[in-house]
Parts: C-alpha cells; structure tokens; sequence
C-alpha cells in the first residue's frame, strides 16, 4: 500500500503549525490530541521542525530538522527531549507502530 517514508504528523515552530496526514484521521480523538501535544510541546521547547515518520519497515521514527543558523533550535535539547518522549511515551509510540504494520502495511501479529 505504501512505499517508502510516510509522514504521521509533524509541527513547526517557524510557521507555528501542526500537521496530520489524513490518511490518520480515523485514528481515535484522544491518540490524535496526545500526538499534537507531544509535538507541539517538543518544538515550543527545543524548536525547529519535528516530523513523526514510518520508515520503510514501519518502525515510527522522530525527524528533526531546523533553519540553518537558527540560535533559538537547541540541537542538544532536541536529542535529550526525543530520548525522554520515547520513554514516557513508549506505549503511545509502539501502539501507533502496531497500527501502522496492520492496517497500512497488511503484517500478521
């Protein structure tokens, strides 16, 4: 159904904008709100762009990316905050794997 890297969603601290591709809309309400907090908070925080993306394998990757020469993207804090939301937000992210394997990639679990 799908080849290559697919986009779940994103945010923008430049444009002050959140992304989600409509593809996931049937996804529940509340998975939905806790995805764009999660993003949202991540590039209010350390800034520039974050994009949550389903690799080839579907394994649910961050992708960060900033303007060039932007003093407010804090390349450091974008790390430790991406190891802290995996963490905290384990359950949330392997689900949203789970999801994607099934009913875009058609896998057996």
């Amino acid at each position: 159904m799908y080849d290559g890297k697919v986009v779940l969603c994103g945010a923008n601290s430049y444009e002050e904008k959140y992304y989600l591709n409509p593809d996931f809309e049937q996804l529940p309400e509340a998975v939905k709100n806790e995805m764009k907090i999660m993003c949202v908070l991540y590039v209010n925080d350390v800034g520039g762009i974050l994009t949550l993306v389903y690799d080839e394998d579907g394994e649910l990757c961050f992708e960060v990316t900033a303007e060039e020469f932007d003093p407010m993207f804090d390349e450091i804090g974008s790390q430790l905050k991406i190891k802290q939301l995996q963490r905290e937000k384990q359950e949330l992210l392997e689900a949203l794997q789970m999801y994607y394997k099934v009913f875009f990639l058609g896998e057996d679990v």
